[in-house]
């Protein structure tokens, strides 16, 4: 199959962005948050089947040493396919040099493994949900 790659936001309909998230199992909000989200952040990808919106994710960087992946979502029926690592050796490649952090969804480990990503010892979170994200499994 042949996608098409989109490295901006012009046109997206944030409704899809938050319905994938959704269908992919993550963490979603409205559409509008989305928005806001994703134009503030370093770099970002969309990937299309024909029209149709099937993945994305997102980065925020200083530029210089530190970077951190978010919202990497593919459609459960794309999955399995390389949209995932396509999607995130994108966002890699924008920031040569840089340390790359992320949070996987529980489960989701070990595709990032397998893509060079190793887990933290020191890793610490402080999320404003914090009992929701204890009992989805992210933090003890």
């Amino acid at each position: 199959m042949e996608f098409r790659i989109q490295s901006d936001t012009v046109g997206i309909d944030w409704n899809d962005v938050a319905n994938i998230l959704q269908k992919a199992g993550m963490a979603y909000r409205s559409g509008e948050i989305h928005q806001r989200a994703f134009e503030k952040s370093q770099a970002v990808i969309f990937v299309f089947d024909n029209e149709s919106l099937i993945a994305f994710g997102r980065m925020l960087s200083d530029g210089e040493y530190q970077s951190a992946i978010y919202d990497v979502a593919v459609l459960p029926e794309y999955q399995g396919q390389g949209i995932g690592k396509l999607i995130v050796d994108h966002l890699v490649q924008t920031t040569p040099g840089c340390n790359i952090i992320l949070y996987a969804a529980p489960g989701k480990e070990l595709f990032y493994e397998k893509i060079g990503f190793r887990r933290m010892k020191t890793g610490m979170a402080l999320f404003a949900a914090a009992d929701i994200m204890r009992e989805k499994g992210f933090t003890e």
